[in-house]
Formats: C-alpha cells, sequence, structure tokens
C-alpha cells in the first residue's frame, strides 16, 4: 500500500512563514493528539488500553493538565495508576517479563529506538533485530517505572508522523522542481529539524543533484542564522540608552525566536487548553 505522503501538510507549514515548518507540524500533531486523547476517545477501551502502557512523558502529562478536561484526566490517571500498581506487584513478585512486541496496543514499546536515518526515512520494521529494554540483565528491573519518558503515547504519535514528513520534504525536492526556491523563500529550519533533513538528504540524493540541494538548504540556513543574529544584537543594543528612541525594528521578539531557531519549539506560546 503507498505511503501517505503530508504534501498538502508541508506546503500549509512553509506558507506559514514560521522560524521552522517542522516546527509547526509538531505543535499542530502534538495538540491534535492531546486534544483526541482528552477528547471522547478517552471513554474508548482501546484507546485507554494504549494509554495505559504507554504512559506519558512529563511535558505532556503537564500539557494534558493545563488542557482542562478534569474528568479525562481522572479517567486517564486512574487506569494507568491500575496498570502500573500490577506491574509493581508482578515486578515485586519476580513475575515481571519483557512483553512481546508484536502483542499489546502499542507495539514495541519497550524496545531499542531503531536509528535515526531509519526512522526519518522508514527503512526499519518493528520488531526485527531490537533487543528487550526491560530485561534485568541489560537496564536493570527499575527501567519499567521510567519507561513512559520514552514510549510516551503522544511522543510516539509525532514520531511515528516525522518519518514522514520528512520523507515528504525528500519527495518534492525530487519530484517538484520549484520546490527548492519555496523552501529558499521560506525561513529556515531550526538547527535540530534542519540536522535531521540534511542527513536524510545526505543519504538520498547522489552526485550534482546532492551538491545543488545541500548548497541551497546552508546557504538558506545561513541566511536565515544571520537574521536572528542581527535580530538579537539589535534587541542587547536596544537596551543601550543611546538607542532608547530607535525602532525595534524586527527584533521585539527576537528571544522566542532565537530560542526556537536554535532548540526547537515555541517557548512564547500560551498554554494550550480546550475550547
Amino acid at each position: 500500500m503507498k505511503e501517505k505522503l503530508y504534501t498538502i501538510e508541508v506546503m500549509d507549514a512553509l506558507k506559514a512563514m514560521d522560524e521552522c515548518p517542522c516546527c509547526h507540524l509538531e505543535r499542530k500533531i502534538e495538540q491534535d493528539t492531546i486534544s483526541f486523547v482528552l477528547g471522547a476517545s478517552y471513554m474508548e477501551d482501546d484507546i485507554r488500553g494504549a494509554t495505559d502502557q504507554a504512559g506519558f512523558c512529563r511535558r505532556h502529562t503537564k500539557m494534558m493538565y493545563d488542557y482542562g478536561n478534569s474528568l479525562g484526566n481522572a479517567w486517564i490517571l486512574k487506569t494507568r495508576m491500575d496498570y502500573m500498581r500490577k506491574q509493581l506487584k508482578a515486578q515485586a513478585q519476580g513475575k515481571m517479563t519483557a512483553p512481546s512486541a508484536n502483542k499489546g496496543p502499542v507495539a514495541g514499546i519497550y524496545q531499542e529506538k531503531p536509528s535515526l536515518f531509519s526512522r526519518l526515512t522508514g527503512q526499519h520494521s518493528a520488531g526485527k533485530g531490537t533487543k528487550s529494554k526491560i530485561s534485568a540483565e541489560s537496564q536493570g528491573k527499575s527501567y519499567w517505572m521510567k519507561a513512559s519518558e520514552e514510549t510516551c503515547y503522544v511522543c510516539r504519535k509525532f514520531e511515528d508522523t516525522y518519518g514522514k514528513i520528512i520523507r515528504t520534504f525528500l519527495h518534492l525536492l525530487q519530484t517538484e522542481p520549484d520546490f527548492l526556491q519555496k523552501l529558499r523563500a521560506s525561513k529556515g529550519f531550526c538547527l535540530p529539524h534542519f540536522a535531521d533533513l540534511i542527513s536524510a538528504c545526505e543519504e538520498s540524493f547522489s552526485g550534482k543533484d546532492k551538491e545543488d540541494v545541500l548548497a541551497a538548504l546552508y546557504a538558506l540556513m545561513e541566511e536565515n542564522l544571520n537574521r536572528i543574529q542581527e535580530d538579537i544584537d539589535w534587541f542587547i543594543d536596544k537596551f543601550d540608552y543611546r538607542n532608547k528612541d530607535a525602532d525595534w525594528k524586527t527584533s521585539k521578539d527576537a528571544i522566542p525566536r532565537t530560542m526556537q531557531k536554535l532548540v526547537g519549539g515555541y517557548p512564547a506560546d500560551p498554554v494550550f487548553r480546550q475550547k
């Protein structure tokens, strides 16, 4: 079956003229997943079965609390706590075993993650050639208690989609002659997402095509890092009394945009709440 490509979503993210189209898509997927988990789906057994087993990382647990659906949060926490109490009891009695990679609502939940490139390009198969992380020999018996930091339902939802997003960028670069120019007209990427795209391009292109694509992408990033540098420099210079009456230019929000460019994300975003 042909894989779904996120062409429309990628083009919409570019049109948003954000500091990073991948951050733009990450935020949308993350917020959509939180809304889904705390929407009517929290009453569905299969969804709660998945969230019981996967859990949520600290960041997304806080997002769920902030979202505001108290009853939904309570049900999710109740059944997650039931699941973890059973796990604790089994561990204390020495009955804990590594779950099968192909069973349960979250397949492969305790497996080692495949390599970055295999995740971005889809060149891996879940459950093949991976080792159980829960084994006492390799990770210690306490691993299962910390597993939700790696198996978080929301994080995994984005990771599963992120590879398809990167493959969509590759597909468009390979098949749409004007797509590179559209990228060149954007504000570039944050550095972490740019690194992923470069890694994928280095493996997927060759010869002159590889040279041209990488040169264009590096030029795009250099231009936009210079732009951000000028903004943060002028933001600082504005605190000099000699510049107190000078125009802020484009530097008023230089701090959150510089943070995003360096590490990704949206530090200035308001709390995400249910409507």
